[in-house]
């Protein structure tokens, strides 16, 4: 792994969710304070808002590309088309390891399922039952590749 996965997975493993973990692991490379990327990303765990949606990992690469080519003005067209090209991107590398980019498929839940607001307590238990640190790891690795190589291009 390189830094960057190893440093989502400590960030997970040390309590943040999986939005959080992949989002702020990258917070130098954005020039965001580690601080604020921790908060603007913390509503997308659990696969936004603990709803089983979109992995929260996935989303939280995929604001990584909205920072480095997420358009500023509302005309922006060639800025959105690249951002969605990169996210779809990301999701493509992330699906070479995973069945789904939706939470809830990568559990194993139905709808509905373990979607309760209330976070589960982070003990060994929990680590042992969740696959979250590998899509974590597979998201952050899915970052790196797509918007952090040598060959980006902005």
């Amino acid at each position: 792994m390189s830094y960057y996965t190893d440093r989502a997975v400590e960030l997970f493993k040390s309590g943040f969710n999986c939005s959080q973990a992949v989002f702020a692991a990258f917070a130098d490379k954005i020039g965001m304070p580690e601080e604020t990327a921790l908060r603007v990303s913390a509503g997308l765990g659990g696969g936004v808002g603990r709803m089983r949606e979109v992995c929260g990992a996935v989303c939280g690469a995929a604001m990584l590309a909205g920072m480095i080519y997420g358009a500023t003005e509302g005309s922006d067209r060639a800025a959105k088309a690249k951002t969605y090209e990169k996210v779809q991107e990301i999701a493509a590398e992330f699906r070479k390891t995973n069945r789904s980019i939706v939470c809830r498929d990568l559990l194993g839940l139905s709808v509905g399922e373990n979607s309760a607001p209330i976070p589960e307590a982070r003990t060994e238990s929990y680590y042992k039952k969740r696959p979250c640190a590998k899509q974590i790891e597979d998201a952050a690795r899915a970052a790196e590749k797509i918007l952090f190589s040598e060959e980006r291009e902005v």
